[in-house]
This record gives C-alpha cells, sequence and structure tokens, in this order.
C-alpha cells in the first residue's frame, strides 16, 4: 500500500479491539485523516505515548481504504503531558480539538493547522491566561472557516463603529439602525477585548479587566455555538473565571 509523511495533530483517539487505536489527526497537508494505530495500548508499544490527544507528530502512513494505518511516529510537539498536568488547561485543550475536528474536513487546511499547533503549545507553556488563549483560538479558527465577527464596522451594513450592541446571530457588532429593540449593550472595552483575541494583540488581552474577559468569553462562547450545529461538547466544561497569567507547575 502507498506510504505518506506528514506532520499531525492528534485531535482523538477511539479503542480498537484488545491493543490498538483509532485516531482522528488534523495533518499539515492532508486535511483531516482517520488512521489506525496497531498496538499503541500495549505496554511494550514504541509510540504508544507519542499518540495521545493534543500531541504533535511527523508521522508515517500506509493509505488504506477506510482508514490509513501509522507505520511510524516521532514526537514534535509533547504538549499533552504538560497540558493534562493543568485541569484549566485540559479542558481548554479538549474544546480546542473538538472545535478543529468540526471546522475541517479531507482537504487540506494548514492555517487551521498552523493554529492549532500555535494555541496547543501556548497552552501548555502558560504563555497567556488559559481562557483568553481558548477564546481567541475560538474566534481566529472560526475567521479561517468563513465565519469572521465583526469588532469594528456593523456587521450588517457596514457603518463604521464603534458600535456597543452585538448580535452573534448577526456576526457581530451592529449599529443603532440594525439592532433590534431591546438588544443588550456591551462596553467598549468589552468591544476592543473581543478585536485582541481576534488579532492576536496580547498586550490589550492580558490588560483587560476581570469583568470585561468573563463578558467577552461568553459572546466567544454564544458566537462558536451558534455557527457549529450541534455545539462543542467541551465547552460547558470549560472554566470561565478570569485568570491571570500562571507559570507551570515544576515537575518532580
Amino acid at each position: 500500500m502507498p506510504l505518506y509523511r506528514d506532520e499531525a495533530v492528534v485531535l482523538r483517539t477511539h479503542k480498537l479491539g484488545e491493543a490498538d487505536r483509532i485516531l482522528t489527526l488534523l495533518t499539515r497537508r492532508h486535511g483531516k485523516v482517520r488512521a489506525v494505530a496497531k498496538g499503541v495500548r500495549r505496554t511494550a508499544s514504541k509510540f504508544g505515548a507519542r499518540l495521545e490527544p493534543f500531541m504533535v507528530a511527523d508521522l508515517q502512513l500506509s493509505e488504506g481504504r477506510s482508514l490509513d494505518i501509522v507505520t511510524q511516529a516521532d514526537s514534535i510537539g509533547a504538549y499533552g503531558a504538560e497540558i493534562s498536568q493543568d485541569y484549566e488547561a485540559w479542558t481548554a485543550a479538549n474544546a480546542m480539538v473538538e472545535a478543529a475536528d468540526k471546522l475541517t474536513e479531507s482537504e487540506g487546511s494548514l492555517q487551521q493547522y498552523l493554529l492549532l499547533v500555535g494555541a496547543l503549545r501556548s497552552l501548555a507553556r502558560r504563555e497567556h491566561p488559559t481562557t483568553l488563549t481558548l477564546d481567541s483560538y475560538l474566534l481566529r479558527s472560526l475567521a479561517l472557516a468563513g465565519w469572521a465577527p465583526s469588532f469594528g464596522d456593523c456587521a450588517r451594513c457596514g457603518v463604521p463603529g464603534p458600535h456597543s450592541a452585538i448580535i452573534v446571530q448577526l456576526g457581530g457588532v451592529v449599529c443603532e439602525t440594525c439592532a433590534p429593540p431591546g438588544t443588550p449593550r456591551v462596553a467598549p472595552s468589552t468591544v476592543d477585548l473581543l478585536a485582541a483575541l481576534l488579532t492576536g494583540d496580547w498586550a490589550l488581552a492580558e490588560a483587560a479587566p476581570p469583568g470585561d474577559q468573563a463578558q467577552a468569553s461568553g459572546i466567544v462562547a454564544a458566537y462558536t455555538q451558534w455557527h457549529l450545529e450541534r455545539g462543542l461538547r467541551s465547552l460547558p466544561h470549560v472554566s470561565r473565571e478570569p485568570q491571570s497569567l500562571k507559570a507551570p507547575e515544576p515537575r518532580a
């Protein structure tokens, strides 16, 4: 059977038989791939730990009719081990890979792959507060999928902002003319935070007060659930408390 190599993030795994696993992978060049890793659940497996969720690996695969077969795996980013030590990071990473699974298909999506790898690396290294990293990833991943929200001009008629009304069903902020009666308003600083998360302006995002972070997280969650038909099952389990940046705990 034909062989090929590609870098991949492990999105999720399922047990198969007594010793195998089915992997759902987001690859750098081949999009989303489902493959079998034979014998990885045995203690003697050479690459079982490299094929856990959130891990990034250089894989050699053999093409199959319905499922490809992993024949070699070399670790690139062992992010799963670091993420699993922190519950907040672990729940956020689960929401990320679930979103990636829903937003990518079999065709190549290099930008989605690079975005996910960068977000998992950031979680593992505690580069930014967990909820901000997750919210930024979700907004940017949805934008790459064609659902970019507007936090400047009116999402409906294009009138330049700033605007204080946000309607997730319409795609972001809306002007007074387009806003239905009773539309809730948000603080300008919250809109600025959402725009910063979308563009990756971490200096502005991390300086946002806890109230703005909490409100922005609620808006991001609603926007994500609206655009994904069945929503994200992992999202309700994510801690949405505003956080300060904390260093990773030393390993024993």
